[in-house]
This record gives structure tokens, sequence and C-alpha cells, in this order.
């Protein structure tokens, strides 16, 4: 595989890691042809997966290399992972505030953004799609940084955050499906809406990846800024509705999982 995308520029590269996640969240989201339902109890034990993986991949495959090469680079250490780790999750916080969304399980009344007349299933596969900008972004950067020969960044973490993410994809796919689902659309256009949830990964993994290439000195702030985006997400969305049922031990055993399996595959391919 290694050897294979090797061959690629770093921006097609990225856009090959994307399309990987974004097969695998169609791939999750595919189950709703095979069930209308979706238990609790697996529902909250793959959010907390999801959230355990971004959170791993947070610091293993972004703040870690952001700090790194910050030193190499002579710049404090502790300056472009702090400033770039805020500025994300300010940039979640806008787009949070700016996109109309609707988490699961939460009545119309509550939908989050500015205010508009929408679809209740355009709503709600609206709630993933804002998960997944993040996720493609650090993907993008992932694939530049390695691109730029800076010590700290390699093509191996890359293809580990990919796997990674993509993994907690599967899940996150069946997650906004199988809700549209019960809400009483067809299983086509259930699979549509939720595979549909994950196109914003390519976008931001090209945009990605170019930035860091177009300005080398950026990349630390880069990836710490997509570490900030993905913390925000899994702070302010993700282990709140994990949490929100009576599930909480099989949400925070998912969460360890998911930790687990994202730092194995970083410090094992990294």
């Amino acid at each position: 595989m290694i050897a294979f995308l090797e061959q690629f520029s770093p921006i097609v590269q990225a856009l090959f890691g994307t399309l990987f996640t974004w097969g695998v969240t169609a791939l999750g989201a595919a189950g709703v042809f095979l069930s209308k339902e979706i238990d609790r109890k697996v529902l909250d034990g793959m959010l907390g997966f999801a959230a355990g993986v971004m959170i791993a991949a947070s610091y293993w495959s972004l703040l870690a290399p952001a700090i790194e090469i910050s030193e190499s680079l002579g710049i404090p250490s502790y300056i472009p992972p702090a400033v770039g780790f805020l500025l994300g999750g300010i940039a979640l916080w806008l787009i949070d505030r700016l996109i109309p969304h609707l988490h699961l399980y939460l009545p119309d009344s509550e939908a989050e953004g500015i205010k508009t007349s929408w679809h209740r299933s355009v709503l709600l596969t609206l709630a993933i799609t804002i998960h997944n900008i993040p996720e493609g972004m650090a993907i993008g950067v992932a694939f530049g940084a390695a691109a730029a020969g800076i010590p700290g960044a390699d093509i191996n973490s890359a293809i580990a955050l990919a796997i990674g993410i993509g993994i907690q994809n599967f899940p996150e796919g069946l997650a906004i499906s199988a809700p549209l689902k019960r809400e009483g659309l067809s299983s086509g256009k259930s699979w549509w809406y939720g595979q549909l949830s994950a196109i914003v990964e390519p976008i931001g993994a090209v945009i990605g990846a170019a930035a860091v290439l177009v300005m080398r000195q950026i990349l630390p702030y880069a990836l710490a800024f997509a570490a900030g985006a993905m913390i925000y997400v899994v702070i302010e969305e993700l282990i709140p509705e994990a949490q929100a049922g009576s599930n909480t031990d099989i949400a925070t055993g998912g969460a360890m999982l998911g930790f687990t399996i994202m730092m194995i595959l970083d410090v094992a391919l990294g």
C-alpha cells in the first residue's frame, strides 16, 4: 500500500485516503438494508468508540507531530500546538453555530445553528457531516506533512490515521442511516443520506494537503488545528450523545476500545 501511494502527490494520497473513509461510511450506512432498528446500546457503544478513536488520533497523529515539527523548525514547541489547537476549536464552534443541524434523539425544536425549515432528515445528516469536516482535514494535513520531509511526520502515520478514521466511520454511517429509516425514509434514501455525510472528507483532505504544501511554515499549526477541531466534536457532541441514555458503561467501554485501537495503529504503523 505504501509503495502504491508514494507514486502520487500528497494531494492525491489524501484524496485516496478519504475516498477510503468515505467508502467505509457508505458501507456502514448500508446496514440499513438489513435492519430498520439499531439498538440504543449498540449506538451508544458506536458513538463512544468514535470518540475514543478521535481522541487518540488527535494526540498521536496530530499534536505529537506538531510538537516535534515545531522543535525541528526552531519554534518554541508549545506555541504552534497551543495556538492551532485553540483555533481549531473556535472554528468548529463557529461552524456549529452557523450550520443548521440536529443531534440524534432530540426533537426538532432543539435544532442548532441558523434557524431553517429544512427537513429533519437533512438536519440529522448535517450533524454527522460536521463531525467529518475535521476528520478529512486531519488526513489531508497528515499526508501533506509526510511529503514535507520533516521529522515527526511520515506516510505511515498518515495511513494509520486514515485507517483509524475509516474504522470509526463505519458505525457513524449506520448511526445516521438507521435513525433516518426509523423516521420513515426508505432504505435507499436512508443509505444515501448516511454516506452523503462523509462527502466533506475528501474535500477537506485536498484543501488541508494543499495548504501545508503551499505554506510549509503553517504545518504545526495546521496539525494542531485539526486536533482541536476533532476534540471539540468529541466533547461537544459525541460524548454527550453517547452518555445521554442509560448505557454509560457501554459508551465508556466503546471509547476505551476505540482509543486503544487507534493508539495501536498509530504506534505500530507510525
